[in-house]
């Protein structure tokens, strides 16, 4: 059996790291890109880091960020994966030197997903989401599933999910990862412990279907 990972995303509260550790997440996301309503301020990053249990992914995600301001949130938060949302080149991404995931927009559609991905040979894995070019993630955006492009790295689906339509949206694109923010949410960044729960036992079912 294919096991779905799963990530949160937008955590902004050591209480809510610690239940989805303890409810079994794989990774989980803290957004350093400005201009968000889950943005985090450098000095919430130690605490966040702290809550955070052995062996769970914690995921820095930037979008068009210094790199000035990129290290000193790396510095406080000892990611394991890096993701990028902005105009970053691959270089820029590979710099730091963890490995990173780029999200592809895709509001233009399959094909631009595709040619954007070959722009990224040193991405680990990409993340579908539905947003357009330039816009921040976690709008709660859905797209067509069926409009997903194969990729030649793994996918990190994103982009509208809820516990309500995760099994579909599995059974349709048999993502490596599904990426999961305001779904959980019961406010911007405030996760609620039902749905996080809920949300989890949706993949578990999907996967033994």
């Amino acid at each position: 059996m294919t096991r779905t990972r799963v990530k949160f995303c937008g955590l902004t509260r050591p209480g809510d790291v610690r239940l989805a550790c303890e409810l079994g997440v794989d990774a989980l996301g803290f957004v350093l890109a400005r201009g968000s309503t889950r943005q985090l301020a450098p000095a919430q990053l130690a605490g966040l880091r702290a809550a955070v249990s052995p062996m769970v992914d914690v995921v820095a995600l930037f979008q068009d960020t210094p790199g000035s301001d990129a290290l000193d949130a790396i510095h406080r938060l000892r990611p394991t994966l890096l993701q990028f949302h902005g105009r970053e080149d691959d270089a820029f991404c590979r710099s730091f030197g963890i490995p990173f995931v780029k999200t592809l927009p895709m509001a233009g559609g399959p094909d631009d997903a595709l040619a954007m991905s070959r722009r990224y040979p040193s991405a680990v894995a990409f993340l579908l989401d539905g947003h357009g070019h330039g816009e921040g993630g976690g709008r709660g955006v859905a797209f067509d599933w069926t409009l997903a492009p194969r990729l030649a790295r793994p996918v990190f689906l994103a982009g509208g999910l809820s516990p309500h339509n995760v099994g579909h949206a599995i059974a349709t694109v048999r993502p490596y990862a599904v990426d999961v923010s305001s779904g959980i949410e019961s406010a911007p960044g405030c996760k609620d412990g039902d749905k996080m729960q809920h949300f989890l036992d949706e993949v578990r079912r999907a996967d033994h279907q």
